[in-house]
């Protein structure tokens, strides 16, 4: 399944400091959407075991 379009939280608004989403292939990737030259590629599983993290506090050390 590919989607060439970028989809970004309907909380963002008109914002252009979010992060926007589509899938290519067999991975997920993502950008900001302020700098969408830079894009993060990674399996659905990663991508998964990232939100967990984010989710559970696992990162906020690094902040």
């Amino acid at each position: 399944m590919t989607n060439d379009t970028w989809q970004k939280s309907s909380r963002s608004g008109s914002h252009d400091d979010c992060v926007e989403v589509r899938t290519s292939e067999a991975l997920i990737e993502l950008r900001e959407s302020d700098d969408g030259e830079n894009i993060l590629r990674a399996t659905p599983t990663a991508v998964a075991a990232l939100l967990r993290a984010i989710k559970t506090g696992e990162l906020d050390h690094h902040a």
